[in-house]
C-alpha cells in the first residue's frame, strides 16, 4: 500500500513549485478584464482594436515601468484572439531585423489561425545607438505598409523621435493607487495558499510606488519558504528607494528639503558629484532671473575646482565638499522657485550625441561609397570626399537614386536637414509612382519588347561608378 509522503516533504514539494515560477509572469492577466487600474486605458485600446483597419495608426501605451502596458497588449491579443510577433529591446533592432521580422509579418497572414497578427515593439523608447541603426525609420515603413495592427510599449514618449510619434496615436498608462494593489496582492496570498497579516499588504503596495510588477515581486520575496507572512516580513524585500538625479535636481531647485537632506540623496542616486554638477548645470535655466543664475554658476564652478583636484590628487574625501557647496549653492541661489517644465539632460550631452551619430552615418556612407566605387575607404574619405560633395550639390536628387542616400547621409553633402529630408521623401514619392507604372505596363511590353543583348547587359557598371567616373 502507498503511504502519504511525510508532511515535511509535501510542504517542502509545494513550496519548491511556488519559488520556480516568477510570481509576475504566472499572474499575468490574461484578459483585459483581469488588468488592474487605467480603466480608461484600457477601454481606449479595446475600441481601437475592436474596429481596427487600416487606416487606424498604431498605438503607443506609454507610462512608467510595471503598470500593465505590455500586459495589456498581450491581453488584448488573447481576447482578440490575435497571434503576437514581439520584438524587445533585448533583440537586435536594425532595420534589417525589423524589415525580417516585424515588416514580413506586418504584411503576411497568420498561420495559427488567428484573426489577425498582433506587431508589439516593447521599449521602442529605447531605438538608439549603432546596434539599432535605421530602426526607427524602418517602424515608421513598417507602420505605412502593414496590414496588421501594430502596438508600440514605451517608458519615455517625449524620447520618441518626431516621425514615430507623428504615425501613432499615443495612450498614456499612469501609476497604480495602493488601493488598486492590495486585492490583486490578496488573491495571489488566497492562490497561493499563504495566510497573510493586511497591514503587510498595504506596506508592499505603498512601497512599490504604483509599479504592480514591483509589488508582486516582493510579495514573492517575502513569501518564499513561508505560509503566513507577519508585519516585519518585507523589509528585506523592499523596493529600491534611491533617490534618482531628476528628484534631486528638483529638491535642489524647489527648497523642500534642508542641507542634510540634499546630501543625502546625492550619496544615494548613482552618479557622481561631476554628473551631478552637469545636471545641475544643464537646469540654470530654470532659476528666476540673471542674478540668481550668477549665483548658481558661481557655485559650480567652486564645486568644479574641488570636483578637478580630487581627480588630479585622487583624494576622493573633496568628492563631499563638492557636493555641499554645489547642492547648498544652488539651492539659496533657486530660493525655492522650483522647476518650471522638465528636467533636461545637460546640453552638452545633447550635442555630444549628434556628433557622434554624425560620425556613425559618416563612416557608414563611407563604407557604402567605398563598396560601390571600390576605392578604399581611406583614400575615397582623403580624396574624394570633397569632389563627391561638390558633385552632390548639383543634382542632389540624383545621387540619392544612385547611392540610395537616406536624409542624414545626404544631410553631409548639403548641411541643410530641411532640404536633405524633402529631396529623400520626394524621390521616394518618384520612386514609388514610377513603380506602380512599372507594375501597370509590365506584361504588355513583356510582349512586345525585343529581347535585351544579354552581353551588354552584362557589361554594366555597379550603380555609382558611372556617375562619378
Amino acid at each position: 500500500m502507498d503511504l502519504p509522503p511525510p508532511t515535511g516533504v509535501a510542504f517542502l514539494t509545494r513550496r519548491t513549485k511556488q519559488i520556480c515560477m516568477d510570481w509576475a509572469e504566472k499572474y499575468r492577466p490574461q484578459h483585459l478584464q483581469d488588468i488592474v487600474g487605467n480603466t480608461t486605458a484600457v477601454r481606449q485600446v479595446y475600441e481601437w482594436a475592436r474596429d481596427w483597419s487600416r487606416e487606424k495608426k498604431p498605438l503607443v501605451l506609454y507610462g512608467k515601468p510595471g503598470i500593465g502596458k505590455t500586459s495589456c497588449a498581450q491581453a488584448l491579443a488573447n481576447d482578440m484572439n490575435w497571434e503576437v510577433v514581439e520584438l524587445n529591446a533585448s533583440d537586435q533592432r536594425t532595420k534589417q531585423v525589423l524589415e525580417k521580422v516585424a515588416g514580413s509579418s506586418s504584411t503576411t497572414a497568420s498561420l495559427s489561425g488567428a484573426s489577425r497578427k498582433l506587431i508589439l515593439l516593447d521599449e521602442a523608447d529605447n531605438l538608439h545607438g549603432q546596434a539599432d541603426r535605421g530602426g526607427a525609420r524602418a517602424i515608421v515603413e513598417i507602420i505605412a505598409a502593414s496590414q496588421q495592427p501594430i502596438i508600440l510599449i514605451a517608458n519615455d514618449y517625449y524620447a520618441l523621435s518626431k516621425e514615430l510619434k507623428a504615425a501613432t496615436e499615443p495612450v498614456q498608462f499612469r501609476a497604480l493607487q495602493a488601493r488598486s494593489i492590495v486585492p490583486r496582492l490578496r488573491q495571489i496570498c488566497a492562490a497561493e495558499g499563504i495566510v497573510c497579516d493586511p497591514s503587510v499588504l498595504e506596506e508592499i503596495a505603498g512601497a512599490a510606488g504604483g509599479d504592480m510588477r514591483a509589488a508582486v515581486n516582493m510579495l514573492y520575496a517575502a513569501a518564499i519558504g513561508k505560509e503566513r507572512l507577519e508585519a516585519g516580513d518585507v523589509h528585506t524585500s523592499s523596493k529600491d528607494e534611491r533617490s534618482s538625479i531628476f528628484e534631486l535636481v528638483g529638491a535642489v531647485f524647489s527648497g523642500r528639503k534642508d542641507d542634510t537632506d540634499l546630501l543625502r540623496m546625492a550619496m544615494e542616486v548613482e552618479d557622481t558629484p561631476d554628473t551631478i554638477e552637469q545636471w545641475l548645470e544643464g537646469n540654470l535655466s530654470h532659476m528666476p532671473d540673471f542674478a540668481s543664475r550668477a549665483k548658481g554658476y558661481a557655485c559650480l564652478s567652486r564645486a568644479d575646482e574641488y570636483i578637478g583636484r580630487t581627480y588630479r590628487r585622487q583624494y576622493y574625501t573633496l568628492w563631499r565638499y563638492a557636493n555641499a557647496v554645489m547642492l547648498i549653492g544652488v539651492a539659496d541661489a533657486a530660493g525655492g522657485h522650483g522647476v518650471r517644465g522638465r528636467i533636461m539632460p545637460p546640453a552638452r550631452w545633447r550635442k555630444m550625441g549628434a556628433s557622434k551619430k554624425q560620425k556613425a552615418v559618416r563612416a557608414g556612407l563611407t563604407r557604402k561609397l567605398s563598396e560601390m566605387t571600390h576605392i578604399p575607404e581611406k583614400v575615397l574619405r582623403e580624396d574624394f570626399f570633397t569632389a563627391i560633395s561638390l558633385l552632390v550639390e548639383q543634382d542632389p536628387a540624383e545621387y540619392v537614386r544612385e547611392f540610395q542616400l537616406d536624409a542624414d547621409e545626404l544631410n553631409l553633402f548639403l548641411n541643410d536637414k530641411t532640404r536633405a529630408t524633402k529631396i529623400v521623401r520626394d524621390v521616394a514619392k518618384e520612386e514609388k509612382a514610377k513603380s506602380k507604372r512599372t507594375s501597370g505596363k509590365g506584361r504588355r511590353l513583356k510582349d512586345t519588347d525585343p529581347p535585351g543583348d544579354a552581353g551588354e547587359r552584362g557589361q554594366d557598371l555597379p550603380p555609382g561608378q558611372a556617375t562619378l567616373f
